[in-house]
């Protein structure tokens, strides 16, 4: 009887959920000018050049151009990577955060509303995913205007986007809102090539750590192994998956061009 209610109150959380506000696809079409921004501040940052000018620009607009200007998940997920890859630059470097604090306290600041890198990742990008739930879980309360942030829908290739300063991280890319589908196929087929280690004989495929940690984004195990076929050219499905140790070692400003 108390699992049946503790269920049941977690359905019911999840419903509750449900019912704030989300972001979707709009007929509207994108604020480009804001979406550049956050490109120029991965350049200024590339390039050592100060980036006052764009932080004041960023902090400046108002809550609901942020919102209305990001129409659809194109136009997040080019402004969100970007400005995630570049304030995880910034933070660590001029500001000498580390972790988890790097991570999790709130330190951004863009049209009104302070983020932490956490809440860009998982509460936007991963459309309010719990961190540490394998992607099975999500963000019970994660606040009105995430939800109107978020992207509609969770994009895997994300993952191969996302620079957090670390050895096994992917490269740095910029990326434009014309391209951003193609740019992400890109940035999954050359991450999986790159780190992916196969052995025929043992039929095991040894994969980053990355593919563990937010497994339901992938759609599970299952779901690795088709991704792996699309973007590698094998079957793999008779193979056993292996997780790599994660190197955290500092490696910052992997920029890939």
């Amino acid at each position: 009887m108390k699992w049946i209610l503790v269920i049941t109150g977690l359905v019911l959380v999840i419903w509750a959920v449900g019912l704030l506000p989300v972001a979707g696809q709009s007929n509207k079409e994108p604020d480009r000018k804001l979406i550049a921004l956050s490109g120029k501040l991965l350049l200024q940052v590339k390039m050592d050049e100060p980036v006052d000018s764009i932080h004041k620009a960023l902090e400046a607009i108002k809550t609901d151009c942020l919102i209305s200007g990001l129409a659809d998940d194109d136009a997040r997920k080019t402004f969100w990577i970007n400005i995630y890859n570049a304030y995880f630059q910034i933070l660590a470097t001029k500001e000498k955060k580390t972790r988890p604090a790097i991570f999790e306290e709130k330190l951004i600041t863009i049209g009104g509303v302070k983020l932490s890198l956490d809440q860009i990742e998982h509460g936007i990008l991963r459309r309010y995913r719990a961190k540490l739930s394998l992607g099975y879980l999500p963000q019970f309360f994660p606040g009105k205007i995430i939800k109107q942030l978020a992207v509609s829908k969770i994009d895997y290739r994300i993952h191969f986007a996302l620079n957090c300063g670390a050895t096994s991280c992917p490269p740095i890319a910029f990326y434009d809102y014309d391209k951003i589908d193609k740019q992400l196929g890109i940035a999954a087929s050359s991450f999986l090539k790159t780190d992916t280690q196969i052995n025929p004989q043992k039929k095991t495929v040894m994969v980053s750590r990355i593919l563990q940690w937010f497994k339901a984004d992938f759609g599970g195990n299952q779901g690795i192994k088709i991704i792996l076929e699309k973007y590698l050219g094998e079957d793999f499905s008779e193979y056993s998956l292996k997780f790599k140790e994660y190197d955290w070692t500092q490696k910052m400003k992997n920029f890939d061009s």
